[in-house]
């Protein structure tokens, strides 16, 4: 069982990456702390596998505790999960030998994404003990020859031109206002699960504007299109 340790100062947020966490197989949670100065204090008395970090808290901030970790050589993971979004943050971090870093708002997909890969090679490296070049870039470095450019001349699998083109015909009669996930399903008569597909495409696109809202339950997702941006799929429509 891998044992997590939780640090984000605010509440509601820290509930949520516990509630995620209780629905991932192999994890246990072993304290939520909402501070550096806490965080350290637990890290003397118990022994814990991951760390689930914030940057931004009150006094001392998350990069602080990492540089104190590696300092400390204390043998634990850690996976930022922040609002940090700066370039300078983000490398930071991963020269701390951050092994992941969720940028806020987030899906529960990307959290369970994250911490099903931690998983996979904290048992792997429990297992072995020599690992030859082949293993090493295929179960952990994931090494693969990529395609130069950020996106694909064709939609990604699953997506139509048609039902993008519906989807954007919707978008645009909201006229600028704050509109979710529901409110296009339910114009569009698509699955709720079809059209966060599309949302979440036309997101990484740049075309919309995504922003989360708590409330009781999971956390709603809301969005606002971006008109200045409407020309990165006019080739699919």
């Amino acid at each position: 069982m891998i044992k997590v340790l939780i640090v984000e100062d605010d509440p509601m947020v820290a509930e949520f990456n516990k509630r995620y966490l209780k629905e991932m197989n192999g994890f246990s949670l072993s304290g939520i702390v909402h501070n550096v100065r806490d965080a350290r204090e637990f890290l003397n008395k118990e022994q814990v596998n991951l760390i689930l970090l914030d940057v931004y808290m009150p006094g001392a901030n998350g990069l602080e505790l990492l540089h104190f970790i590696r300092e400390q050589k204390i043998a634990v993971d850690v996976i930022l999960i922040t609002a940090a979004a700066d370039t300078e943050k983000i490398q930071t971090a991963l020269r701390l030998g951050a092994v992941d870093y969720l940028i806020k708002p987030f899906e529960f997909e990307r959290f369970n994404q994250a911490l099903a890969q931690y998983k996979d090679k904290y048992a792997l490296f429990e297992k072995r003990e020599v690992f030859n070049q082949e293993d090493l870039d295929d179960r952990i470095l994931h090494s693969e020859q990529r395609p130069s450019g950020d996106l694909s001349i064709d939609l990604p699998k699953g997506l139509t031109s048609s039902t993008l083109q519906n989807v954007i015909h919707v978008i645009k009669s909201k006229e600028g206002s704050l509109f979710s996930t529901d409110d296009i399903a339910e114009s569009t008569y698509i699955s709720r699960v079809s059209v966060r597909k599309y949302l979440k495409y036309l997101t990484h696109l740049g075309v919309l504007e995504e922003s989360l809202t708590y409330g009781i339950g999971r956390p709603v997702y809301f969005y606002t299109l971006k008109k200045d941006k409407l020309s990165q799929v006019n080739m699919f429509l």
